[in-house]
Formats: structure tokens, sequence, C-alpha cells
């Protein structure tokens, strides 16, 4: 029982650690090179110091701070002094010997004890394992200065406090390297004079100061991203719904006002006609309603819970099987429809089937409100790869309503096959009339 408890809590620790808090953030390419010129005058002063230890290689000890040299066997006493040599300019014989007293691995942790830092902002937690690793391997070996290292140290924990996306690994980690620094302080953390240790103590304060500032500048950023995208969201909802209540409303609403009209004019002399206009105005308003009812049982769908499901009364969206009754209907208003369907039916996705149905409910509805007396062609073709959706018509008596459109709903087409990488071509032709043509890949949408 205990058992199962610790490992779960040491799980849920674990997974704590791992938790992204914020996004890494963006760096320009002045922080690029401010970095790579701290990593390189750092590491400069880590691989003088290693190439310098060969030169204090001869002093064994100190006294008040003053190098001994080490005399390897006593001067006999009549034998009069050797004078010191002059040092000479560092040569390539010395810089040689310089690289045979400093051994290579030591140099090499000379380098990686400073040189991550030019990746102490893209990778923060890496840079400073490997500075202070580096750091405490390199300084195994007395006489080495402790100044360059323990301030690059410094530098990569600030990072890694700061710039880390799993903020509590970060903590985490600059509070163990923090440890195993001051466990081997003696070689790694330098002497402190007199007034520079009030100095070194006010550091980690103003580190932690901008710390905190950083962290509330950058969770503002986040939250004005957060407000952005949402924002940006709900314009794409409005838009889209917008482009659905126009391809409802404004192709039923247009037959209901051509058959009113015509109910109209022949209601004293024709009243079997009259009566047959206003039973299509009848069936168009409760197309209508059928559209409009399932538009706004969309809307009130929660989608944040996967658990609801729609209503009962909800009608399917339309698609192409319902061409046949639209052309219905729009014949029933006065305009010659004709449909043609070539190739073998596939079942489309519902987005897909949806925008096919409204290219041909638009096509029509412009046909109506543009050009009266026209002969219309619906032509739906499948193909293996694609289904084509063109409507054409031979042009007609241009109406009042031509004059209040304003080309909503081709862009609202467009819009919409683009989201099934599909395409819409729409124009005049060159003997007249007008022609408007969809092409919708059938592959993986």
């Amino acid at each position: 029982m205990y058992g199962a408890e610790i490992t779960a809590r040491w799980h849920a620790g674990i997974a704590a650690l791992r938790r992204v808090t914020s996004p890494p953030p963006a760096q320009s390419r002045w922080a690029w090179a401010a970095d790579a010129i701290l990593a390189l005058v750092l590491t400069v002063g880590t691989l003088n110091d290693a190439l310098s230890w060969g030169d204090s290689e001869a002093v064994s000890s100190t006294v008040d701070g003053r190098p001994v040299p080490v005399v390897p066997f006593p001067m006999p006493p009549d034998r009069p002094p050797v004078p010191p040599r002059p040092v000479a300019p560092l040569g390539g014989g010395q810089l040689a010997h310089h690289f045979a007293a400093a051994s290579f691995g030591q140099l090499i942790l000379a380098v990686l004890a400073a040189a991550p830092l030019v990746a102490r902002r893209r990778f923060p937690l890496a840079a400073f394992w490997v500075v202070t690793g580096a750091m405490l391997a390199y300084h195994q070996s007395p006489g080495f200065d402790p100044w360059f290292t323990f301030t690059a140290f410094v530098i990569a924990a600030y990072s890694a406090v700061v710039y880390s996306p799993y903020r509590a690994l970060a903590m985490t980690s600059a509070l163990a390297g923090a440890a195993l620094v001051a466990a081997d302080h003696d070689a790694a953390v330098p002497a402190l004079r007199p007034g520079l240790a009030t100095f070194l103590l006010l550091i980690p304060f103003g580190l932690a100061a901008n710390a905190i500032h950083t962290w509330k500048q950058r969770v503002r950023s986040l939250e004005a991203e957060k407000e952005a995208a949402t924002r940006h969201a709900v314009e794409l909802e409005r838009s889209r719904i917008a482009q659905e209540l126009h391809d409802v409303v404004t192709h039923n609403v247009s037959m209901m006002v051509v058959q009113a009209g015509a109910a109209r004019k022949v209601m004293s002399t024709a009243p079997e006609r009259a009566e047959q206009a206003l039973l299509a105005v009848e069936s168009g308003g409760r197309a209508a309603m059928t559209e409009l009812r399932h538009v706004m049982g969309l809307l009130t769908l929660n989608v944040d819970d996967p658990d609801q499901k729609a209503p009962d009364d909800l009608a399917p969206p339309p698609g192409l099987d319902q061409v046949a009754a639209l052309t219905g209907r729009v014949r029933e208003s006065g305009v010659p429809v004709e449909l043609t369907v070539t190739g073998s039916a596939v079942p489309l996705p519902a987005g897909v089937d949806l925008a096919a149905y409204r290219v041909i409910q638009e096509a029509l509805t412009n046909t109506v409100k543009h050009a009266a007396g026209a002969r219309v062609r619906i032509t739906v073709a499948y193909a293996p790869d694609e289904l084509r959706v063109e409507v054409t018509d031979t042009g007609g008596t241009r109406t009042p309503a031509a004059r209040s459109g304003s080309g909503r709903g081709l862009i609202g087409l467009r819009e919409r096959l683009a989201v099934y990488r599909g395409t819409l071509e729409a124009g005049e032709l060159p003997a007249g009339g007008y022609r408007v043509c969809a092409l919708i890949p059938l592959g993986e949408q």
C-alpha cells in the first residue's frame, strides 16, 4: 500500500518537474550575438587560466598569499646563487610546454565550463548542467583560478531559472547545482575580499528581481497572445455563421419573393397558377426554416462538452442528394433548370457535400436575381479523385435586385471551398450568360 503511494507520488513529482509552464521566448539575432560574445570572453578567460597553470606548476604552496618556489634539493653553501633567468616571450616551444602542463582533458573542461553559454536562452537547462559539471570537474585539479568558471556558473544558473520553460525543474536544478558548488567551495568559489563580499551578496537579489520581472512580462505576453487568438477565433466563427445565414436566407427568400410576385400577377386571371405559386412560397419557407433550425441548433451546442448530443429535431445539413428537390423548387418559380449527374456517386464528407450544395444554391440564387428568363444547366461530375460542380445560364434580363448584390456569396464560397483544397471559377461566358464551376479534390481532406 505504502509502496504504491510512494510510487504514485514519485510519478506525480516527475510530471510536475516536466510540466511546461511557458513556451521558450523567441531569440533575436542580437541576443544570439550577445550570448556568443559573452561565451567567447569567458571561454578565453578559462583557457588562459588553464594555460597559465603550467607557469605555476613549480609552485607547491603559498604563505600569506605569496607563492613559495619548490627547491628540488638543498644548494651547497659554497655555491654562489644562480641569478633568475629572464622570462622570454611566449613562443611556439613554450606554448607546447603550456599545453603539456595543462592536460588536454583540462583544456576541454575549461572550454565546456563557459562555451555552452552561447545557448543559455535556447537550451538553458542543458547549458547549466554542462557548465556546472565541467566546472566541478575542472577544479578537481588544484591551482586553477575560479573567477571565470564561477561567473559562468552564476550566469548559467540565472539563465536556467529565467528562460527555461520547465520552471519547477529549473528551480530544482539551480538549487542542486548551488549545493554541489557549495560542497566544493574551497576550489570552485573565489575567495572574497573585504568590500567585494557585499557586492556579491547583492547579485542574487538583483537576479531574483530581474527573474520575477521577466516572468511577469512573459505572463502578460502570453495573456495578450491568448486574448488575440480568442478574438481571432470569434471573428472567424462570426464570419462562418454570417456566411451560413447568407446562403440559407438569401436563396429561400429570393425564391419566395419571385413566387409571391408571380402569384400576385395571376391571382385575378389564373387562380390555379396563383395557388401553385403560393404553394411554392410555402415550400420555400419550410425549407428555409429547416435549414435555419439546423444552423441555430449548431450554435446552441457547447463545443467544450464532448458528451453533449445534438437535439433530436436537428435536421441533417443539406447535400448533393437534395439538389433534385432544390431544382424542383426553382422550376416552380418559372426558371427552366436542367440537372445532369455523371460518374458514380460516392459518399462524401459532410463538409464537402454541404459545400457542393451551397455552390449550386448560390448560382441558382444569382440567376434568379440577376438574369430573369435565363435557362440553367447544372452538371455534377464524379471522378475518382475529384468532384466537379458546374452551373451555367444563358443570360437574361437584369432585375432591380441585381444592383443590390455585394459579391459576398461568391467570396464566401471560395473561403468554404478553400478549407477542402477546392477552387471556384466564376465569370461571364463569351456567348452570353454566366458560369460557376467548383473543383473539389476527393483524396484525403
